[in-house]
């Protein structure tokens, strides 16, 4: 097999650990109704998921910095697989949750190693071609994976759909232990030494951005079924649609995002998609019951909320070119601690303000990384001199 299907091997692998963390806002009413609680209580299954991601993941990672990549990614996957398992086979809410942890420790060491292979094995000057390979596993999760589980759970329940990523799960592990070679693994770097890099204050405005940007986004994504149905009174023949386009809508951010950091830099890219952003949002409270106003409006706000993606994780590694990985690395948790935190203030606002009004909070949290955006463009054109790259200014 050669490296370019290694590579995809592993995207799939991408995929699927997407697909686990992304396939809760699409069937959040059904887990609700089934599990006999509230809408808002079932979204803070995604609180606990980005919270012990975030938190777990560089811990396990450097305490087995140097264990074999193909033996750490295959422990990780059989981990990820047993909780995709228990999530099926358990009954009640409680152990749900306590499934979701061992699967989000599982997943952030799938991810982190599949990443780590990717690059490794790719021919030379093609390493990022081959984590850019991975990384879009994870938004074809969000164009196939979410509206794909949302059929699933239609036809056969909620939880067959954890049933399917466990079983390719499984097929995935024999094709990894059958074609990625043994790979040594790398000298850790201590946490604190990671944790270092905040004391820059441009390093910590910049994933500031991050957390506000990704906070207001997963804040009204996570409750996205539950909204289109009750509020928009979207049917449910129609929100597998709606999630399909939200999901290709992605993709196109993604792209357009990345070359407009190139072309028209990183400030241009932020600050405009962030705006759309935001007046996405606030348009999907006015779309009424007009079902081609809803779906322009989820294609621009998914298109706008991806385009910062790629953009922000380019800002972060110009700010501290020398440690790109532990930049990228912090970012990795610090979306997590957004997604969490964004469900479980969307799950508050649900229940004591209204379902209809997280559009309005979310485009709140991305008005403030819109601010430490700017913010952080004047500190980089006071301070040229400080890092070998400007990059949002």
């Amino acid at each position: 097999m050669g490296s370019t299907w290694k590579v995809y091997v592993l995207a799939l692998i991408s995929f699927l650990v997407g697909t686990s963390e992304y396939i809760i806002s699409g069937i959040l009413d059904r887990i609700a109704v089934t599990l006999g609680t509230s809408v808002a209580a079932a979204g803070q299954l995604i609180t606990v998921f980005s919270l012990a991601y975030a938190i777990g993941t560089p811990i396990l990672m450097a305490a087995t910095a140097k264990m074999d990549r193909r033996k750490l990614l295959l422990y990780s996957l059989g981990l990820f697989i047993v909780a995709n398992l228990l999530s099926f086979a358990l009954p009640g809410f409680e152990l749900f949750i306590a499934a979701r942890i061992i699967m989000a420790l599982g997943a952030g060491m799938v991810v982190v190693t599949a990443l780590s292979i990717a690059a490794k094995i790719a021919p030379p000057g093609k390493q990022a071609g081959a984590i850019a390979s991975v990384t879009m596993g994870f938004t074809a999760s969000l164009i196939i994976g979410v509206p794909l589980g949302r059929m699933i759970s239609t036809a056969l329940g909620w939880k067959a759909v954890f049933l399917a990523i466990a079983l390719v799960g499984v097929l995935a592990m024999v094709v990894i232990a059958l074609s990625i070679p043994r790979i040594k693994g790398d000298e850790p770097i201590p946490l604190m030494k990671q944790f270092a890099l905040l004391k820059r204050p441009q390093v910590a405005i910049a994933l500031g951005i991050t957390f506000f940007w990704l906070g207001g986004y997963s804040l009204a994504y996570t409750y996205i079924s539950p909204f289109l149905l009750e509020v928009t009174h979207l049917n449910d023949s129609l929100l597998s649609a709606a999630l399909l386009v939200f999901g290709i809508a992605s993709l196109i951010g993604s792209k357009v995002g990345g070359y407009s950091a190139d072309k028209r830099g990183v400030l241009f890219t932020l600050a405009t998609g962030m705006l759309l952003h935001i007046i996405s949002l606030i348009l999907l409270s006015f779309a009424g019951h007009s079902v081609v106003a809803i779906f322009a409006i989820l294609i621009l706000w998914s298109f706008a909320a991806w385009s910062s993606g790629p953009t922000q994780q380019y800002n972060l590694i110009s700010l501290a070119p020398e440690s790109s990985g532990v930049m990228l690395s912090l970012n990795q948790s610090t979306m997590q601690l957004a997604m969490a935190v964004g469900a479980a203030v969307g799950g508050l606002v649900i229940g004591h303000v209204s379902l209809a009004s997280i559009t309005w909070f979310g485009a709140s949290g991305v008005i403030i990384a819109v601010i430490a955006t700017f913010v952080l463009s004047g500190i980089t054109s006071r301070q040229p001199t400080i890092h070998k790259a400007d990059p949002i200014h």
